[in-house]
């Protein structure tokens, strides 16, 4: 998966899922989402990830059907994720899966994440967390099965959620959707996606943009003649690790995107990846039962 034309990856329910999409969390309001969703097309992504909780899905499925036309384009060559929220964990999980499928309004949603392993509402150490997950988890198996989710996943699971998650479901997860990037390369989660045959996604692949700013990946950007940015992106997508990077700025819609048309070599991988520290720029699921 080291190709620099390498753009999609295949999931474990069949469904091809382009390796670049459009982060649309904090996209918020009609001509926000309209402008970031025309320019993202025209740029050439093909993903859009949203969620529940952003609360945009309608504003981004009414964009999506006014521009698809325009761009010469069908629902078909779009790939829309979106998520369960954490309030409507547990007994609540089919409501809230119906209504991101009513908000969007696309007949379908690609790719369908529990967003959270825990429960809004509900303390982090108590025992019905997993409970909860595991009924969420058998909704979106039963939306699947009626194909209104053609994938499933989740998202800011611990390798502990995953293998509870792997022993007790039916239709394995096509997809773990988590914080990525070289101060945080998760190896162990990425070791047990492997093994489990998961898909691996980035989000937050600039470290909340502290990352543009680092030594490291400043140098090896002016050698190889790209953003900061650019690198940090490429440096995921060449380990075939998709990503989602969020903007609302038509430039940066179109820089995020050139990362297929060039390689980091193997000593600029290693150095990135040597930037390793364990740390999270954003909220840590760790304690979650």
């Amino acid at each position: 998966m080291s190709s620099s034309t390498t753009t999609s990856v295949l999931l474990n329910m069949g469904v091809q899922m382009p390796l670049l999409g459009l982060g649309t969390y904090k996209l918020v309001g009609p001509e926000v989402v309209y402008q970031a969703v025309d320019a993202s097309l025209a740029a050439g992504y093909r993903a859009f990830d949203s969620a529940a909780v952003y609360q945009n899905e309608a504003d981004l499925g009414r964009a999506l059907k006014e521009l698809l036309p325009k761009h010469g384009l069908t629902r078909e060559d779009v790939f829309i994720t979106s998520k369960l929220g954490p309030k409507d964990q547990g007994k609540r999980a089919m409501e809230g899966a119906l209504h991101s499928l009513s908000q969007l309004d696309l007949g379908y949603i690609d790719l369908y994440l529990i967003h959270w392993p825990g429960t809004q509402g509900v303390p982090v150490s108590d025992q019905c967390n997993p409970g909860n997950r595991a009924q969420s988890w058998a909704t979106l198996e039963e939306l699947h099965a009626q194909g209104k989710l053609k994938a499933i996943g989740v998202s800011n699971y611990t390798p502990a959620h995953m293998r509870e998650l792997m022993q007790s479901c039916k239709v394995p997860p096509a997809v773990l959707q988590v914080e990525f990037h070289p101060r945080l390369c998760q190896t162990e989660l990425r070791s047990v996606c492997e093994e489990y045959g998961v898909c691996f996604q980035s989000f937050s692949s600039l470290g909340k943009g502290a990352l543009v700013t680092d030594p490291v990946v400043m140098e090896v950007a002016k050698n190889c003649e790209r953003t900061p940015a650019q690198v940090l992106l490429r440096w995921a997508v060449q380990q075939g690790v998709p990503v989602i990077p969020k903007s609302s700025n038509p430039d940066r819609i179109k820089d995020n995107a050139r990362l297929f048309d060039f390689t980091l070599s193997d000593t600029d991988m290693d150095r990135l990846s040597a930037l390793d520290c364990d740390h999270k720029y954003c909220w840590d699921s760790s304690g979650v039962v």
